[in-house]
């Protein structure tokens, strides 16, 4: 069935460039710096997981939840009754995120992109009062999505305040997405999985999601994962305007949904510069994968610097400080070479 023409449609800055979300150290000041400095088209909310429980992903969106509450148990991440201490510590550390943000994006005017955990790796991450994923729970996952489409509405206005001239660009991370959808996340016991949830029940709560966001007015939400098979088109059917990934996983069998997505209007943000510590030689080099697909698959080649932004292959969490930079910096100069030089 073809999917065209049913996602929101978002276009990129030429030769946009970004990050994934997380960046190393605890140092929030600094990460803004280079989030913001290293990338001119398209900066980013940094996420600085090595401060602990609060600042993983996953404790970072928890949260931002309205009405719902976890704390840390030996087992990770589990919902209780009330706010605690692990909730008040991850709301303490956003504040400190935007505060810096906030410092480095004064008379900023353009597209800003935050992340938070999208509904599915969230319920496939947290644990209800028994010990087993929210996941399992067909209700559990409806509440979550509600509670984190209210979140994350509370959380946009509070950067369109910080940073009036921004233009936020909000990225759902769903590493587990393909997980859920094939019945493969495991339960408390390890010994058996979580049963396949319907693929129309997952693009409805992402479309609830996007919808409380704003989506249909205005605000791009764009879907990363970084694990193999990506499902394009059933992101593409619950409207996000952009699909983030890791271009080294794609398979000939995935060329097909890369290119009608591309066709479709659908931003792509390519995973092309590793996320850890490596040699970085040539921008243009980085991307020649894309270029030579991009020319495979027959597509314009005068679309490829406003179709495809250029990103780490995931998170910088655990490379150094000065190889993030490194990283980012080198981002762009391969996106600008796709407008400079596209074939």
């Amino acid at each position: 069935m073809s999917t065209e023409g049913t996602e929101a449609k978002f276009r990129l800055p030429e030769g946009a460039a970004t990050g994934v979300g997380s960046m190393p150290g605890g140092d929030a000041r600094e990460a803004a710096r280079t989030a913001t400095g290293a990338l001119e088209a398209l900066p980013f909310l940094p996420e600085l997981p090595a401060r602990g429980p609060g600042a993983d992903m996953i404790g970072r969106t928890l949260g931002m939840l309205v009405e719902l509450y976890a704390r840390v148990e030996p087992s990770g991440w589990r919902f209780g009754d009330r706010p605690g201490r692990d909730t008040r510590r991850a709301g303490a550390w956003l504040g400190e995120d935007l505060d810096a943000l906030e410092e480095f994006t004064q008379g900023y005017e353009g597209p800003l992109k935050l992340q938070a955990v999208g509904p599915w790796t969230l319920a496939a991450s947290v644990e209800l009062k028994n010990g087993e994923a929210a996941l399992s729970d067909p209700g559990a996952c409806r509440d979550l999505a509600a509670s984190l489409g209210e979140g994350l509405r509370l959380h946009l206005e509070d950067v369109r305040r910080r940073v009036p001239g921004a233009q936020p660009v909000l990225q759902l991370d769903e590493p587990s997405l393909t997980a859920v959808l094939q019945g493969r996340v495991r339960s408390a016991s390890g010994y058996r999985t979580h049963r396949a949830v319907d693929r129309g029940v997952v693009e409805g709560a992402l479309r609830d999601v996007m919808a409380a966001v704003g989506a249909g007015d205005g605000v791009p939400v764009i879907a990363h994962s970084c694990a193999p098979e990506v499902p394009f088109a059933l992101l593409r059917r619950a409207g996000v305007a952009g699909v983030s990934f890791d271009f080294s996983l794609l398979t000939e069998s995935d060329w097909d949904a890369f290119g009608e997505a591309a066709e479709a209007g659908t931003a792509l943000f390519t995973g092309v510069v590793p996320g850890t510590d490596a040699p970085l030689s040539d921008p243009a080099g980085s991307v020649s994968g894309v270029r030579a697909l991009w020319r495979r698959l027959g597509l314009s080649p005068g679309d490829l610097g406003t179709s495809v932004a250029v990103t780490p292959s995931c998170g910088l969490a655990g490379a150094s400080p000065a190889y993030a930079r490194a990283a980012l910096v080198h981002c762009a100069k391969a996106a600008r070479s796709l407008v400079d030089n596209p074939e």
